[in-house]
C-alpha cells in the first residue's frame, strides 16, 4: 500500500509575519499598515493569507482596537523570534563590521520616556550590536563620558548658561504639571515633587519660585520621573515636567493658578571623539528618532 501523500509545509513570508508583529504591537491595522509601509487593504489581505495558511484566526477585531487571540499570541513569539533570526543572518553579510558593545547613558525621563521605543528599532536594524545602557543624572553622566566609561550620552541640560559640550538635538519646555480635577496647586506652601540638586528641572522650578516669592515646600523627594507622575497624578504635588510628558490624566498649570512660566532645556548629544562605527550608528539613529519627535509635535 502506497503511503498517502502530504502537502508540504507551507512557508512563513517574512513580511507578512513583519506585519503581523506591526499589528500586534500597535493594536491597530493603519497604524501598523504606515509602519510596514504598506496601505491598510494590503495589510488586511496578508492578514487573510496568514490566517488561511495556519488555518486559525489570529485576531480578535471590535470598532475600536484589534487583539491577539491565543494562536495569535502563540505566533507573536515564533514571528519575532523568526525575524530576528533573519535580521542577524543578513547583518553577518551586509555589515560584518557593525558588531560589538556600545555604552549609553541617559537620565531617567529618556531611559523611561523613550530610550525603549529607540532602542528596540536599533536592535531590529542592527543585531550585531548590543548596546549596554546606564540611566543616571545627566551631571553624573557627563562625568562618565569625561572619565571614558561611557561610548556616547543623552544629557539635560539649561538651555542657557551652560558649558559648552554636545550637540543639541531637541528642545523642549518644561510645564508645571498636576493632577487633573486636582487642588495641590491651591495650598500653602506649594507642595512639589522634585529630585536633589544637580536636577535642572528642580533648579529652574526653585528659582521662578523664589523669584516669584511663591511659599513651597519639597513634598516628593524622588530620582525617578515615573515616581514624581505618580506623586502628581495622587495630587500630592506638583512638579516640573516636559510639555510632552503631561498626559491625560494631568493638566498643564500656569498663571491662571498664579504659578510662574518656567524656562526650557535642551537635550544634547555627547559622543566620543573616538567612536567607531557600532557608536556612530547608534549616534545617528538616536538623532533620526529625536528629529522624527520634533516633526510630530
Amino acid at each position: 500500500m502506497n503511503a498517502p501523500l502530504r502537502r508540504p509545509i507551507p512557508l512563513l513570508d517574512n513580511e507578512v509575519l513583519r506585519t503581523f508583529v506591526a499589528i500586534a504591537e500597535t493594536g491597530n491595522f493603519s497604524t501598523a499598515a504606515e509602519a510596514v509601509f504598506r496601505t491598510p487593504s494590503a495589510v488586511s489581505m496578508q492578514i487573510k493569507k496568514l490566517e488561511d495558511q495556519l488555518g486559525s484566526t489570529l485576531f480578535l477585531r471590535d470598532a475600536r482596537s484589534v487583539t491577539l487571540t491565543q494562536h495569535g499570541e502563540i505566533l507573536l513569539s515564533y514571528a519575532r523570534r523568526m525575524l530576528a533570526l533573519s535580521n542577524e543572518a543578513v547583518s553577518r553579510f551586509i555589515m560584518p563590521e557593525l558588531s560589538g558593545v556600545v555604552r549609553l547613558g541617559a537620565p531617567d525621563d529618556i531611559g523611561e520616556r523613550l530610550l525603549p521605543s529607540i532602542l528596540r528599532g536599533f536592535a531590529e536594524s542592527y543585531p550585531g550590536i548590543m548596546i549596554d545602557v546606564t540611566v543616571d543624572m545627566s551631571l553624573a553622566l557627563r562625568r562618565r563620558m569625561e572619565e571614558q566609561r561611557l561610548d556616547l550620552a543623552l544629557i539635560n541640560c539649561a538651555t542657557r548658561p551652560f558649558p559648552s559640550g554636545g550637540e543639541v538635538i531637541y528642545t523642549e519646555r518644561l510645564v508645571w504639571a498636576g493632577a487633573k480635577c486636582g487642588t495641590a496647586h491651591l495650598r500653602d506652601p506649594l507642595p512639589i515633587s522634585i529630585w536633589e540638586e544637580g536636577c535642572i528641572w528642580r533648579m529652574d522650578a526653585i528659582a521662578q519660585l523664589e523669584r516669584a516669592k511663591r511659599p513651597y515646600r519639597v513634598a516628593y523627594l524622588s530620582a525617578h520621573t515615573m515616581a514624581q507622575r505618580a506623586a502628581v497624578v495622587s495630587d500630592l504635588a506638583i512638579a516640573p515636567f516636559p510639555r510632552s510628558y503631561v498626559t491625560e490624566d494631568m493638566v498643564i498649570l500656569g498663571a491662571k493658578e498664579g504659578l510662574p512660566e518656567l524656562t526650557s532645556f535642551d537635550i544634547r548629544l555627547m559622543v566620543s571623539p573616538h567612536a567607531a562605527g557600532p557608536v556612530r550608528a547608534v549616534a545617528d539613529t538616536i538623532r533620526h528618532a529625536f528629529t522624527e519627535l520634533a516633526r510630530a509635535a
